[in-house]
């Protein structure tokens, strides 16, 4: 930065200063109004998750100085996380011999917990330890993500740090500047959030047990690497066990015969499954031409309006209704509530409290204004509000809404993604408050040549929520509501004008989109469970897209189909996965009841200690018990691409890369290949099976570190030790 040059400026006499003076100079420097004790100036330490986080924060509290890693001023000092800085140690750490994979070693259960800092995030680490312990921070603030891995983010790094001074907590579901002064006005006793803590260090403890010793276990048993996890391979059954069942479904043919009546109406008859005896129908039909009225029934029905959208009911609706993946969505959301647009995205709740019940009130009415929405007739005696209000049924945060900050922001600036999911939750929000969408139902129930046809229609009574839906997301839904209502019929006959045979056919079941399996994972085991007892699912709102991406990274699923609609589909190394692994690994029922017991030590309704000790079972058992099964290895078997140049031994395709199938061997061509990358290419399939087949490949527009393209061809040859090296041929012998 250049600034101006002062010219003609008297130069100030230099005074030696007070080394006394030093400490209370920098505080002064420092902070704008700083508290002091006896003297000494005191700060408060603020630790968000994230920089755009802290930024919001320290902007509202004019700590507007900055320094490396962290900001200051006005007695507070701001910093950040960057994820999780401390992580669970590797089995290596524990003891030198888990280097190697071994199922005598197994299972691994660390009696002492061992904790590392991430290489990548070390400097931030240091600098927030550096702050935790300066002698003019008197108390620390918790500002993580106001949820479980907020929670446990925070704390490790409390912990890791060997930091021991008093710490509150900071709880917010709004990032507008309101909330953020309010939030900090009436910081939270860390002590409340004890609970929570300890179910998230159940949570991870758990996955590591399961995710280190079961993957260790099968890879070992069937000589190649399997990720085994205990959210992610349930949701990899489920998919496997859907596909299965389609192949498996066998449709059957059915028949139905039609007739056209006179009133203006068609009326179908029951699905026949014998094609004769509907032909026989048919014919008999054709003879008479005259169909008698039994009876018709007329009756009033309403659907209520959708509730408010939590997490999960918002990515299946952009998904269905956008393409959207679930972590698309959640990166939307999650950008929109940082940007003050909307409240906390991670939430598993449909609903407000009571103390909500005005914010919601006001904001529907500036909402209905803004999209000029003619607001509804409301019963003064029930608010319009009060369907959306349960206490019982909101957790961490209330429904995700929007707020109204966004009401005077500039909405077209927004990446369309977000200006997409951004109108789902203003529709969703108007529409839950709305009333309900009535329509009269008459079902026509006539009679020919001795069987039953019935003909229906629907007629709009009153549009409700369905108005807000059509008038906010038209050009989202791209569809008409088209209600056909049935004309009068006055007379006990009616004419037929024609009968026609139709043909159909029973349909499998369909394959998982992203909109399925979130409903799937959230209702697994709901079947199994007692009536009453609160809902179990797989994983959490805020889990469930990260399972779902992990799964499609790791090769067990894959995404098919257009830009608007696909398909989840388990590939051949997820289904020979599924295949090897025993019922409690798979199972949903297992792993939705972690998800009930983590809740209850969130609560404080059961001991963390409890938990875990049937986690150590469970493990040991599953590492006792488990045998190789029949026939598995045939079918486990990796795809063979070519052979080692180094010591002729069969080359297989795994996650990261092409290795030699001797394990002495070192040779392995990797996919994230550093020199392939410099030529602005990939090491994919095609030209790793060019490599090992030729030696070469011959490459077009590779990009130089100037951006000049040219062509040449790529050598593979061995270094002594037996790994891979490249070297390039240039065309025309330069």
């Amino acid at each position: 930065m250049k600034y101006p040059l002062r010219m003609n400026r008297k130069k100030p006499e230099r005074k030696i200063p007070n080394p006394s003076d030093f400490k209370a100079a920098f505080c002064r420097r420092t902070y704008c109004n700083p508290k002091q004790n006896g003297g000494i100036f005191i700060a408060k330490l603020i630790v968000a998750e994230k920089p755009s986080v802290a930024k919001a924060y320290a902007k509202v509290l004019g700590a507007t100085n900055r320094k490396d890693g962290y900001l200051e001023g006005n007695g507070y000092l701001v910093s950040w996380c960057v994820g999780h800085l401390v992580e669970l140690a590797p089995p290596n750490v524990y003891d030198e011999k888990y280097t190697k994979w071994s199922i005598a070693d197994l299972p691994i259960l660390p009696e002492k917990w061992r904790y590392l800092v991430s290489a990548g995030t070390k400097k931030q680490f240091g600098i927030l330890q550096k702050l935790m312990h300066r002698p003019d921070v008197e108390s620390i603030v918790n500002s993580c993500d106001s949820g479980r891995e907020g929670e446990l983010i925070f704390r490790l790094v409390y912990e890791q740090a060997g930091c021991k001074k008093p710490f509150s907590r900071l709880w917010l579901s709004s990032m507008e500047e309101t909330a953020i002064r309010a939030g900090f006005a009436h910081l939270k006793p860390s002590t409340e959030y004890d609970a929570l803590y300890n179910a998230a260090l159940c949570r991870e403890r758990a996955d590591w047990m399961v995710g280190i010793n079961a993957s260790r276990l099968f890879s070992c048993l069937y000589n190649q690497p399997l990720a085994v996890g205990r959210v992610m391979t349930p949701v990899l059954a489920m998919t496997v066990v859907r596909e299965a069942a389609i192949a498996a479904f066998v449709p059957e043919k059915f028949y139905t015969v039609d007739l056209e009546l006179t009133s203006g109406c068609t009326a179908s008859s029951r699905r026949i499954p014998e094609k004769t005896v509907a032909e026989n129908l048919l014919e008999a039909c054709r003879k008479e031409m005259v169909a008698t009225i039994q009876r018709i029934t007329r009756k009033e029905k309403s659907d209520n309006p959708p509730p408010l959208y939590d997490l999960t009911t918002l990515q299946r609706d952009a998904n269905r209704l956008l393409g959207y993946s679930a972590q698309q969505t959640l990166d939307y959301v999650q950008s929109l509530y940082e940007k003050k647009l909307t409240t906390y995205p991670r939430t598993d709740s449909c609903y407000i409290t009571d103390d909500d019940e005005e914010m919601l009130e006001e904001l529907t009415e500036e909402l209905e204004g803004f999209l000029d929405i003619a607001p509804e007739d409301v019963d003064e005696a029930v608010p319009r509000t009060r369907r959306t209000v349960n206490r019982e049924k909101v957790t961490d945060h209330h429904a995700i809404l929007p707020t109204r900050s966004m009401l005077q922001a500039d909405l077209d600036s927004l990446p369309k993604g977000e200006q997409n999911v951004l109108k789902l939750i203003i529709a969703r929000t108007l529409m839950a408050v709305s009333k309900p969408f009535r329509y009269l139902e008459t079902l026509l129930t006539t009679e020919c040549a001795g069987e039953e046809f019935t003909a229906k229609g629907k007629e709009i009574l009153e549009e409700g929520w369905k108005a807000v839906e059509r008038k906010v997301l038209a050009d989202i839904l791209n569809r008409k509501q088209e209600l056909t209502a049935l004309p009068n019929a006055a007379e006990n006959e009616c004419g037929i004008l024609n009968a026609e045979l139709k043909e159909g056919q029973t349909s499998p079941p369909k394959h998982f989109t992203e909109d399925l399996l979130l409903h799937a994972m959230e209702t697994a085991s709901a079947d199994s469970m007692p009536e009453g007892v609160e809902r179990q699912g797989i994983g959490t709102p805020a889990t469930r897209a990260a399972t779902i991406e992990k799964l499609v990274q790791k090769g067990f699923l894959e995404r098919k189909g257009n830009k608007k609609t696909k398909v989840l589909l388990p590939t051949d190394k997820g289904k020979a996965l599924i295949t090897v692994m025993p019922e409690e690994i798979q199972s949903p029922e297992m792993t939705a009841d972690w998800e009930t017991k983590l809740l209850q030590i969130e609560r404080g309704e059961m001991e963390p200690g409890e938990f875990m000790t049937e986690i150590n079972t469970m493990i040991t058992e599953l590492v006792k018990n488990t045998e190789m099964k029949k026939g598995a290895n045939a079918l486990m078997k990796s795809k063979i691409i070519g052979v080692c140049p180094n010591c002729g031994k069969p080359v297989v395709e795994r996650e990261k890369g092409w290795f030699c199938e001797n394990r002495e061997c070192r040779f392995v061509l990797w996919k994230d290949n550093a020199f392939f990358k410099r030529l602005g290419k990939r090491l994919d399939a095609h030209v790793a099976d060019k490599l090992l087949r030729d030696g070469r490949v011959r490459l077009k527009d590779c990009r130089s570190a100037k951006g000049k393209t040219y062509n040449a061809t790529v050598l593979l040859s061995c270094e002594t030790d037996g790994r891979s090296k490249f070297s390039l041929e240039f065309e025309g012998g330069c």
